[in-house]
């Protein structure tokens, strides 16, 4: 979601500030602005609507010399998308601030503020922010003190970035429940919410603790903890690339990372598949090694397992619940991330609590993450893509998976392979509590030939483009699955509905006679996959009632299943797989399916209108 980026250097940051915008514009905004402290300390600001390169065309036209800056991508929460709610909010032109986050007590502090004389020119919570700040400055303390003092105002999570026109040579930061990071370099210092936003200009991160404000100048950084004191957070060297930007040969981002998914699986798995076991891999989080010990001592004792996660991540979970609970007599219990931290729970001692994040910032995960530390487990592990991200840092231990960067809104390849590393962690499970090594082997042997099988699902892609056209004039569609194939179903209509805006909802198929058979017509489109399972002829039926009753059916289906094409049934046949990774190979033709109907409808298929990539806000 919103993006922050600043610098405070010997030269002039226009460029590094632009730079690292365009990094973060894979996260979706609808605004983008800066502030700059220029040579004669006076704040200069540009905003505008839309893309960094609107920003960039009004930068062009104004002089925007400063060797300190803070910089803004905006997703909207608090007002429309206008440039009057584009970030940096501005005080009496000596404070400049950027916000991530949400101030929940705001419209208070804005009646407050407003009886003092302050006029406020925006819809935002973080306008509040500028004008507490500068009406703590103006009582004569320093900008280190009118932050601490204004932060102890604030209600909800922010991650700031602070500059004043009186203060040239100090950039003020601060943290709370919104990720920012600071990059180290010499003779300058930058700050940002997400490392890549930096990574051309440093590898050298300090990641703030929540509470955490600290002053940051060319020479150095001084941190304060939340009870004031002062502290040193260690300096990590990072070994994260740049993001790979580049579309090469593919129309979209959506599309290429629909095609890098055997790949991706691949480098998933790669050294971490013995002979007819799984090695370790699982990382250990350092603070975590007292308390836990060996890895695989705490997976032996645990009793049960929580996933907690959001969106497509969710989906991941409820997959994984069918397999753990096929494959052990562990309980597991899936949830939304968004629910279960408002929700009354009781702890629970021998219980492993994973948490699934694309991206490791999600808002709504952390603080689930955070709730279940208060109330005691017998470990946390967190699965995501982001190595360094805060759900790895916070979690006892993590699992990550090797997708590369996934610009896409989407999530695709980090959704199969969030699969693969929650196979990876079933199996490690069994093995810690030695279950049967027969159906472990089995499951290692199933996961070498998934990159395979992957690339072969993909050359369905000419047949599937031909059966999207048939959606253009669609408004609404309905997925069906059986078995742990009603959570692939869910994650197609979430596809579907994110980037061709049709509506579309999920069922498990022995569900339409209670209710959505009551909407099927020949107008409302029903998509099943149909893989050869115990549960194949339950599906037939299903599938029966619905042809019965005039509805078109799109069916991707076993080449063993019988299932013929003929009036009203569409047929693509797959190929014969494992019934273990099935799940992961059918959600390919659904992933093509909703990218070749957005692609007719001639939507933003990489950036779905009102979405973003990570979502770091409640």
């Amino acid at each position: 979601m919103c993006g922050i980026v600043g610098a405070i250097a010997q030269r002039p940051v226009t460029e590094i500030l632009l730079e690292g915008l365009r990094k973060l514009e894979y996260r979706g905004y609808d605004s983008a602005g800066l502030a700059l402290l220029d040579d004669d300390s006076e704040i200069v600001r540009v905003r505008a609507l839309g893309k960094v390169a609107e920003l960039e065309n009004k930068l062009a036209k104004v002089s925007h010399d400063g060797t300190l800056g803070i910089s803004h991508t905006r997703w909207a929460t608090h007002g429309e998308p206008a440039e009057r709610n584009a970030h940096p909010h501005i005080s009496k032109d000596r404070i400049a601030v950027v916000h991530n986050g949400i101030i929940e007590n705001y419209e208070i502090l804005r009646e407050k503020l407003q009886s003092m004389g302050y006029e406020f020119e925006s819809d935002t919570d973080t306008e509040v922010v500028a004008h507490l700040i500068e009406s703590n400055l103006d009582v004569g303390v320093s900008l280190l003190e009118a932050v601490k003092k204004s932060l102890k105002e604030l209600q909800g999570a922010y991650a700031l970035g602070v500059i004043s026109a009186q203060m040239p040579d100090e950039l003020i930061v601060a943290r709370q429940g919104s990720p920012l990071v600071i990059g180290l370099g010499i003779g300058e210092n930058f700050i940002a919410s997400d490392i890549q936003a930096i990574l051309p200009v440093t590898s050298r991160f300090i990641y703030l603790e929540n509470g955490d404000v600290a002053v940051v100048r060319r020479d150095g950084v001084t941190i304060e903890d939340e009870k004031g004191q002062q502290i040193e957070r260690e300096i990590k060297q990072s070994k994260a690339c740049s993001l790979d930007s580049e579309l090469g040969e593919y129309r979209h981002f959506m599309l290429k990372e629909i095609y890098e998914q055997p790949q991706a699986a691949q480098k998933t798995l790669e050294g971490r598949l013995g002979r007819n076991t799984i090695k370790d891999c699982i990382v250990v989080n350092e603070d975590s090694l007292a308390s836990h010990g060996d890895v695989r001592d705490t997976l032996a004792r645990v009793k049960e397992v929580q996933i907690v996660a959001c969106g497509t991540s969710y989906h991941a979970g409820l997959i994984a619940r069918y397999w753990m609970e096929s494959l052990t007599d562990i309980p597991c219990h899936v949830e939304v991330a968004s629910e279960y931290r408002y929700r009354r729970q009781a702890p629970r001692k021998d219980v492993l609590f994973v948490t699934i994040s694309q991206s490791g910032e999600t808002a709504d995960t952390l603080a689930a993450l955070d709730k279940i530390k208060s109330l005691g487990c017998l470990a946390s592990l967190s699965i995501c893509n982001v190595a360094e991200s805060s759900l790895q840092r916070e979690s006892d231990y993590s699992l990550l998976t090797i997708a590369g960067p996934e610009i896409g809104v989407a999530s695709t390849k980090a959704f199969t392979t969030q699969l693969v590393a929650l196979q990876l962690l079933i199996a490690l499970l069994m093995q810690a509590r030695n279950d049967n090594q027969e159906k472990i082997a089995e499951l290692v042997e199933n996961l070498k030939k998934l990159p395979a099988l992957l690339e072969q699902s993909l050359e369905h892609d000419k047949a599937i483009e031909r059966m999207s056209e048939q959606f253009i004039e669609k408004h609404n569609a309905l997925f069906l699955g059986r078995g742990d194939q009603y959570p692939v179903a869910m994650e197609g209509a979430l596809k579907l509905k994110e980037i061709s805006y049709i509506h579309a909802e999920a069922y498990p198929a022995g569900e339409l006679k209670h209710g959505p058979l009551a909407l099927v017509d020949s107008e409302m489109p029903i998509i099943a996959v149909a893989p050869n399972t115990a549960l194949l002829e339950k599906l037939k039926s299903n599938l029966e009632e619905v042809r019965s009753r005039g509805g078109v059916l799109y069916l991707f289906a076993d080449k063993r299943a019988g299932i013929s094409p003929q009036d009203n049934i569409q047929v693509i046949e797959m190929e014969e797989v494992p019934e273990s990774i099935a799940p992961i190979i059918y959600t390919i033709p659904l992933q093509l399916l909703s990218y070749h109907v957005a692609v007719f409808k001639g939507t933003d298929v990489d950036k779905p209108r009102n979405l973003a990539k990570s979502v770091t806000v409640e």
